[in-house]
């Protein structure tokens, strides 16, 4: 099974742009984990399971022996240059397709364009982080009663250029850009999941815009800061603008970095949501799930439209990523789960979460043929849905090339 997963060509339906410029030892470390600590109190991040990971896999593809010393690693890296490692890592991850949230940039990372090519992909698309774009509105002169409107406005100006109807705006175009084909929201990391599932009224979403605008005026008059959206009513309004737009939103789920309450992010909270979203079919995308992730493989194996992964924690828990696939695989059925490497700032982490992915799922699928539970041909089907046929059929990726 892992011949077969590693002769697939992967979508992955969830990352972010890498870095493009030369890191040092403390700047590569920073990137490795979303919790990390650098300092001497701490110790190295090479002395966790994403780092022995790193140092297991990842040397090879630098011309590096297996188990190469952090410092071996790092001169190496620095010899060959950023525009080398990033290319080496994202052609040797094998993917296919790219949907990339671009909501997240803290510094300049390459666009899902540049992604999309170095990977030798057919096409990379773009996930609008739907709160970022909620505060660019709020960011500039416009009043509380406009704010819906010209929320709606833009977020139908990002995605005009693939077409009107949905299917259109999923239509990729092979090797370049794909447009717009999805949305993202981060409400568990300023509200938490648990929302309402009506969609709010345009009093309430008023009310709460008027709110919205009062901190931006604050922040602009003291710090200079940029607004943030944390209401749980915006957060909902933006999620049902684009369900009503039929594009598919991805929600962060349980682990990331210390800014979110994990408390908050167990995707069980969304229950209501998922149960007034059900009937548009419009998909919902549970992202990384740790350590929630068997809860959200409940929800995909109850709920019609909603799909999961374990990106993020997959090359985060290094070795042990085959016992986390396999508890997502207990309840999701099949055609609900996907590939997500989450992956951010190191290159390294698209080919970590890769083949990570591919060993945990091989092993997976190869213990289940050993014990009958499923054919050879069986576990082959499986294994191309959950690697590439699922994402395409959920983000309709294929539409239109």
């Amino acid at each position: 099974m892992l011949e077969r997963l590693e002769s697939l060509r992967l979508v992955d339906h969830h990352c972010h742009g890498v870095v493009g410029r030369e890191l040092d030892r403390a700047d590569f470390e920073s990137m490795l984990t979303e919790a990390p600590d650098t300092t001497p109190l701490g110790g190295s991040l090479f002395d966790s399971q994403v780092g022995f990971a790193l140092r297991r896999w990842c040397p090879s593809v630098l011309d590096l022996p297996a188990h190469a010393e952090p410092d071996d690693y790092l001169a190496r890296r620095a010899e060959l240059g950023a525009a080398e490692v990033n290319q080496r890592f994202l052609a040797a991850a094998g993917l296919d397709a790219l949907c990339v949230d671009t909501g997240y940039t803290p510094e300049p990372i390459l666009e899902p364009e540049e992604l999309g090519k170095l990977a030798g992909a057919r096409a990379a698309y773009e996930i609008v982080r739907l709160e970022r774009l909620a505060e660019q509105v709020a960011a500039e002169e416009v009043t509380a009663a406009a704010f819906a409107d010209e929320v709606r406005r833009r977020l139908d100006a990002r995605t005009a250029g693939n077409g009107g109807a949905a299917s259109e705006r999923a239509a990729g175009r092979a090797g370049a850009g794909g447009g717009v084909v999805g949305c993202k929201s981060i409400a568990a990391y300023r509200a938490g999941l648990e929302m309402a599932g009506e969609r709010p009224t345009e009093v309430e979403v008023k009310a709460a815009a008027g709110r919205l605008l009062r901190e931006a005026e604050r922040a602009m008059a003291g710090s200079g800061a940029s607004p943030r959206v944390n209401d749980e009513v915006l957060h909902r309004f933006l999620v049902w603008c684009a369900v009503e737009r039929g594009l598919p939103v991805q929600f962060h789920v349980g682990y990331g970095d210390s800014d979110t309450d994990l408390r908050r992010g167990d995707p069980l909270l969304l229950t209501a949501l998922l149960r007034a979203v059900a009937p548009t079919g419009v998909p919902i995308m549970l992202l990384h799930n740790y350590p929630f992730h068997r809860n959200a493989g409940y929800l995909a194996q109850v709920f019609p439209n909603v799909f999961v992964d374990a990106g993020l924690a997959t090359h985060n828990i290094g070795h042990r990523s085959p016992t986390l696939i396999a508890e997502l695989l207990e309840l999701a059925p099949f055609g609900k789960v996907l590939f997500s490497s989450d992956a951010y700032g190191l290159a390294e982490l698209y080919y970590l979460g890769a083949l990570l992915f591919r060993r945990g799922l091989g092993a997976f699928l190869g213990s289940g043929i050993e014990e009958g539970a499923w054919t050879a041909a069986d576990a082959e089907r499986v294994a191309d849905l959950v690697a590439a046929g699922n994402g395409r059929r959920a983000y309709r990726l294929d539409q239109g090339q």
